[in-house]
């Protein structure tokens, strides 16, 4: 997995402004096979959840167990800190008495005083038809307003259609989508639940869902990184 891009402030002044961005080329092709490689050894996992049986769309998902692969670890880890600022900066502007700490251990250990203390990071997997409906991905009391997405399949050879759909929901407004299609390894950071706007009296919160649109052919994995863990 190449290091992150020497300046981020690029990246974290769009994450700030829109609630979401993209990263090319975080994974190589060699760490994106390897993961997806994983999904068929279940002792990597503590759950599977079929997503029709639930009614949260059409594929499935494995949440891994710790300890994580190297390279889902190691993400998780490294992008906390990045992230911390701008999560601290929207409370803030919030008025919210919420901070987050500074390292990612800290927010796990604060997790785990909430009682949440099993992973969250996970494999998504979808066939042609597949979908996953509009969601966020709280766990608990405790969550961080980020959380990121590396797409490990290749958009347009090994699957078509699964766009990566985010939608904000405005106040007395109908609701803005973003469709993203991040090619393999790309890296997506987006918000879980909210993002501030600036209006007339102050910032507001806008609440934000995400969900991945019908497979039209293919098979499509990903790897989803939530920063706190769950109950």
């Amino acid at each position: 997995m190449p290091g992150f891009p020497y300046d981020w402030s690029a990246y974290l002044q769009q994450l700030d402004t829109e609630g979401y961005v993209l990263v090319t080329s975080v994974f190589n092709v060699k760490t994106c096979q390897q993961l997806i490689s994983v999904y068929s050894d279940d002792t990597f996992f503590r759950k599977t959840i079929s997503m029709a049986r639930h009614q949260f769309g059409l594929g499935e998902y494995k949440y891994f167990q710790y300890p994580l692969p190297e390279p889902v670890e190691r993400l998780r880890s490294d992008l906390y800190p990045l992230l911390v600022p701008v999560a601290n900066e929207w409370m803030e502007r919030l008025n919210s008495p919420v901070r987050f700490p500074q390292t990612h251990p800290e927010i796990l250990a604060r997790c785990a005083e909430a009682g949440q203390t099993h992973p969250t990071p996970l494999l998504l997997r979808y066939e042609s038809g597949g979908y996953n409906a509009l969601h966020q991905d709280l766990y608990g009391d405790v969550y961080f307003p980020f959380q990121a997405l590396v797409v490990l399949s290749e958009a347009g050879e090994e699957f078509t259609g699964g766009e990566l759909v985010l939608v904000e929901q405005r106040p007395r407004a109908q609701s803005k989508v973003v469709v993203l299609t991040p090619r393999r390894g790309d890296l997506v950071i987006f918000t879980t639940q909210f993002r501030p706007v600036r209006g007339t009296r102050g910032h507001y919160r806008v609440t934000m869902k995400h969900g991945v649109s019908p497979l039209h052919t293919g098979l499509r994995f990903a790897l989803g990184v939530i920063f706190h863990d769950a109950r």
